[in-house]
């Protein structure tokens, strides 16, 4: 975002507590951002009891905001913040949300069902806009594809992606040129073999037979590879699990797995373990993540086979 003359902005960055650790890794990374607190307190009846403290010193300034929307409990205190901050007289407000957290919510199957993604991007999409018109938001690899264009026009929604991280990770492994990309379906495939185009890939599916679902190889071959699985997020784990088995079945040498948001509900990352170099049908050899979920990332730090790659680097270049 340089400005007029190529001089550069200079953004206050406020963040939620759960992101502390990353916006001081973003601070980090660029010279121009600075980081600035907010007071997080509540009254007796639980509700949120906010101060941004030096509101007038924000006054002209590029503002952004670091939230983790990580249950529904936390996201009326950010939102209340993320609305009040645009109306402070600043020159631009940028959210940066990376993980969009109800965007599997986002099927309308039956007559009744609530499409809570949209709820949330029509809630996101009046965010006040600021002196410098309407407000940025920044998500990383959002669930489904139609959901960028659940967004109003008085917000500009930038879509960015964790895969680079993973390219630039796997370059540096030792047997970088033995990688191929598995899929776990079609969904996954479509949202990032254009990224990976240039990796041999393997594309699963699940089929139904009887009450179970079987994972199933539709398409390449893992003989004697390290293949890494791709998925934009994990919940439970069971599919990822599911295809590390079909693979390991089907030769591949090592198995890995990425996904840019380990949600882990009820500490599902505990079925997770590492080869340990006994083959691939025993665990996985690496499993990346981001950090966009926080709490994950305290739960799974220095545990293998996880290790975490940052977005630091990439919320510091989007702003």
């Amino acid at each position: 975002m340089a400005g007029a003359m190529g001089t550069h902005k200079n953004v206050l960055l406020f963040y939620c507590e759960e992101m502390r650790e990353l916006a001081q890794q973003v601070v980090a990374r660029n010279d121009d951002i600075e980081l600035r607190s907010i007071s997080w307190r509540t009254f007796a009846d639980g509700f949120p009891n906010l101060f941004i403290s030096n509101a007038h010193s924000i006054r002209g300034r590029h503002v952004a905001f670091l939230a983790s929307f990580s249950s529904p409990s936390v996201i009326f205190e950010q939102l209340s913040i993320i609305y009040a901050l645009p109306k402070l007289f600043i020159s631009s407000f940028t959210l940066i949300l990376p993980f969009f957290p109800t965007g599997t919510s986002e099927r309308m199957e039956d007559e009744g069902d609530v499409a809570t993604a949209f709820t949330l991007a029509r809630i996101l999409s009046n965010i006040p806009i600021s002196r410098g018109g309407p407000s940025s938001l920044v998500i990383f690899d959002i669930h489904a594809l139609q959901e960028r264009f659940y967004f109003g026009d008085s917000v500009l929604p930038c879509f960015e992606s964790g895969i680079p991280l993973l390219k630039s990770r796997l370059q540096e492994l030792p047997d970088s040129h033995n990688i191929t990309i598995a899929f776990p379906d079609d969904g996954a495939w479509k949202r990032f073999y254009k990224q990976l185009q240039h990796f041999p890939m393997v594309v699963c599916n699940k089929v139904r037979e009887g009450e179970q679902r079987i994972v199933r190889i539709k398409e390449g071959d893992p003989r004697g590879r390290h293949v890494v699985i791709v998925d934009d997020l994990v919940q439970s784990g069971g599919t990822l699990i599911e295809c590390q088995k079909v693979l390991a079945a089907h030769g591949a040498a090592k198995v890995s797995a990425y996904v840019t948001h380990g949600i882990f509900p009820n500490n599902s990352w505990e079925k997770f373990q590492a080869d340990n170099g006994e083959g691939p049908e025993h665990g996985l050899s690496h499993f990346w993540l981001t950090d966009s979920c926080p709490l994950t990332v305290k739960a799974v730090r220095d545990r293998r086979p996880f290790e975490i790659l940052s977005l630091a680097g990439s919320i510091a270049s989007a702003l």
